[in-house]
């Protein structure tokens, strides 16, 4: 329906930029979806899970290894959660002020 009130009110090059834009930005909040979903099961659990029954001990070295690895996938998992509310807000606005 909204593309029919638009074809008639827009010209073509301003309908096609804008659908453009719309799927561009669709795309880019699916791929930054599917990465936060592959960070997020890259991420170690906070629960000790088998690990607390099997008593692994760990090494300076390991320890700090996998917090480094561990802050920087949180990290990584922030900024696309940011940049998936910021694409979710453009689509919306662009949705809004289409005539």
């Amino acid at each position: 329906m909204l593309n029919a009130i638009l074809a008639d009110s827009w010209s073509d090059s301003q309908y096609f930029v804008y659908i453009g834009f719309t799927l561009a930005f669709i795309i880019l909040l699916f791929l930054a979806a599917i990465a936060t979903i592959i960070l997020v099961l890259f991420q170690k659990s906070n629960s000790d899970g088998i690990q607390g029954i099997t008593g692994s001990s760990e090494t300076f070295f390991g320890k700090n290894k996998g917090r480094s690895i561990e802050s920087k996938l949180k990290k990584w998992t922030w900024i696309l959660l940011i940049v998936m509310a910021l694409l979710s807000i453009a689509i919306y606005i662009m949705q809004v002020i289409a005539p």
